[in-house]
């Protein structure tokens, strides 16, 4: 939408609003000094100011904990206990799993472990890439199909085939049980707004609490395996499914409704005939994100037993295997663009008018396609009985690109080493190292309080409660001096890609042909898993911070190119013309009108720019951070759910905190401006 100009305001108007201006400075310019006398005068006078007390303590890490041990020993219903409901859920969902891995890899097994003897051999890479085409077919066309099959194609080229079937087989299990269980969750959050006010913070906490946090609790309810994978990647990605339905339903015309009403429809008419099927547009959105969710999952999952491309990317990782771990991220990228085009066309599809046909009698007229992909599997699986390489690639027919990508990293160390070593010491040196101690020795006091008037001069009372509160919790629940390494490694890296992302934007977004390319680069950063950019960061920079500012750059500054591209394009063209008319420069334009213009946006993707690099700096803890990314890790590896879940806790109250006060400023600026959202 065109952004309109703001209406003039009169005299009176802006005398208020210098007033009200005028006032808030003080205000602002009366705490920073208050602020200052407490950093340089409290800490010899009162020292709990700049360390919180560890008697005063909230000892929420020792509740979780004592809860878990509960419900893991303790709690019953009577004729089972809690460990037996989980372990019948995860056996409840193992079964289609297994029938999913057995189609896809392993085949029809009878009996167990190595003395399982195949039956039946799985789909042949011939028949699934077959398949997957003619589904591109019947839903988008030639091109369509071309693309699909391509996509697998690569998979099975670069001898990803048998890891990526794994994967896939879990991600046909988890993408519907987290549709489902989103959408009926965000209809009961539609029907009863009680409901919906208490799970939009859960929502919130689930969104931002690192995956990592909530692994140890998954693996001691569902205990180790893939089973347990699955129920994390639900976990994980049901949120977003949730929101979307209860959104897309509010959306919903009240025409339709009122028609729905009008014919007689029951309540539950009313849901499933009428307004489920009106929604359905911003629906898939939500199917969309669940589907990009699971497959961001695969390498964590791998962690507690899901196997397949995430667990050869973590390996790769260990072993610092460039060519393996970007082979298998990269399959994980094919497949997440040959899931995402796919479900997008057959939505697309759904939602077209239906045409009147005439009636086919015959099975094999009304369902041609269902009939081909049946045949091809029959021919298929007779001939490779007859010739193995139809149902399994030759290994000789694969390509690598391990031992170029290694042979470059190691011309890279060796030509600029100096320079790297050189570069990276003065950024550590100058900016990063004064940074950090700058932060640490801040009095968490005057933070929190600094933090609550930024809410209230933003938002409000009720921001600047919620901003206080949680920023107060991560001081009382021990956490401040690694939520402070945290704000330090984010801020730094948010600075490097909002800046990176900005520049980046303002060149291309006036270039189409540019823009293509660098969109094609982003959506390709945007899928590859978040492992993937710790290995050549290791591989140049070798272990600690500067590698991760590198690694969480990258991954995360995709939303700062497309917001300010986007708010760019946005800006009304009839107020350029005025510019231009009144003999304003290019440069003018761009900066007086254009970017001001674009400015709320370009906030938007510093907040997503945000998110990212909280979500990235949990797995940067692998190459040496000290921040709360490295105790969840800890807390992963030593099974500790109440050290996980606190530190986890820690990064959703800093992702809170920054969302709520990036987007009350946003939406301040855009009044300020006049513009309509």
């Amino acid at each position: 939408m065109s952004a309109p100009a703001a209406a003039p305001l009169d005299a009176a108007s802006r005398t208020r609003i210098r007033a009200g201006w005028g006032a808030m400075h003080a205000l602002w310019v009366t705490a920073l000094i208050i602020f200052a006398l407490l950093w340089l005068l409290a800490e010899p006078i009162a020292g709990w100011a700049f360390e919180y007390p560890k008697a005063a303590q909230i000892p929420l890490q020792r509740w979780i904990g004592n809860a878990m041990r509960w419900l893991t020993e303790d709690a019953s219903f009577g004729l089972f206990t809690f460990t037996d409901l989980t372990r019948f859920i995860a056996a409840i969902i193992d079964v289609p799993y297994r029938i999913a891995l057995g189609a896809l890899s392993t085949g029809l097994l009878s009996g167990q472990g190595s003395d399982a003897v195949q039956l039946l051999p799985p789909l042949s890479w011939v028949a699934l890439i077959a398949i997957v085409g003619l589904m591109g077919l019947y839903a988008g066309g030639w091109r369509l199909a071309a693309l699909v099959a391509a996509c697998f194609g690569f998979i099975v080229l670069f001898g990803q085939w048998t890891n990526a079937m794994v994967t896939l087989a879990s991600i046909l299990i988890a993408v519907p049980l987290g549709v489902v269980g989103g959408l009926l969750i965000g209809i009961a959050g539609y029907r009863w707004r009680w409901l919906e006010k208490a799970i939009i913070p859960i929502l919130d906490l689930m969104q931002t609490i690192p995956v990592f946090a909530y692994l140890v609790p998954i693996l001691i309810l569902f205990s180790f395996g893939p089973t347990a994978a699955v129920i994390a990647t639900i976990i994980y990605a049901l949120p977003p499914m949730t929101r979307v339905t209860m959104l897309a339903l509010k959306g919903v015309a009240s025409e339709v409704l009122d028609l729905g009403h009008m014919v007689g429809c029951t309540r539950r008419q009313m849901t499933w005939r009428v307004m489920v099927p009106s929604a359905m547009p911003g629906l898939m959105v939500g199917v969309n994100q669940v589907i990009m969710l699971s497959l961001n999952m695969v390498i964590i999952a791998s962690m507690i037993g899901a196997g397949g491309l995430g667990f050869e990317v973590l390996a790769a990782l260990r072993r610092l295997d460039i060519g393996t771990g970007i082979e298998a991220g990269l399959a994980i990228v094919a497949l997440a663009i040959a899931l995402d085009r796919l479900s997008q066309a057959f939505a697309a599809r759904g939602l077209a008018p239906k045409h009147a046909e005439a009636e086919l009698t015959s099975l094999l007229a009304r369902y041609p396609y269902v009939a081909a992909a049946l045949g091809i599997v029959i021919v298929s699986g007779i001939a490779g009985l007859a010739i193995g390489a139809v149902q399994t690639y030759p290994a000789t027919l694969e390509l690598s690109t391990g031992s170029a990508s290694e042979e470059l990293m190691y011309w890279i160390n060796v030509t600029f080493f100096d320079q790297i070593e050189a570069f990276k010491n003065a950024l550590l040196l100058n900016i990063l190292i004064p940074f950090k101690r700058f932060l640490l020795g801040l009095p968490w006091l005057g933070m929190v309080g600094l933090l609550a008037l930024a809410g209230w001069t933003l938002g409000g009372a009720r921001l600047a409660a919620l901003v206080g509160v949680l920023a107060f919790l991560i001081a009382a629940t021990g956490q401040w001096e690694k939520a402070m390494v945290t704000v330090y490694l984010c801020g730094i890296s948010v600075v490097v890609a909002g800046a990176l992302g900005f520049l980046i934007g303002i060149v291309t977004a006036d270039r189409e042909r540019l823009w293509k390319v660098v969109r094609v680069i982003i959506d390709t950063l945007q899928t590859l898993p978040s492992f993937v950019y710790l290995m050549p960061a290791v591989m140049l920079f070798r272990v600690g911070d500067f590698t991760a500012m590198i690694a969480v750059v990258a991954y995360a500054i995709a939303p700062a190119i497309r917001y300010t591209v986007h708010g760019l394009r946005e800006v009304d063209p009839h107020l350029i013309e005025a510019g231009t008319a009144l003999g304003s420069t290019k440069r003018q334009i761009l900066t007086k009108i254009r970017i001001k213009l674009a400015l709320p946006e370009i906030m938007l993707g510093i907040n997503q720019t945000i998110m990212l690099a909280l979500s990235m700096l949990v797995i940067t803890a692998l190459v040496g951070t000290r921040d709360l990314g490295q105790e969840v890790y800890i807390a992963l590896t030593k099974a500790d759910v109440g050290r996980g879940l606190v530190a986890g806790l820690s990064v959703a109250f800093i992702a809170i905190i920054s969302d709520r006060l990036i987007s009350a400023g946003a939406a301040r600026v855009r009044a300020r401006l006049g513009l309509q959202r």
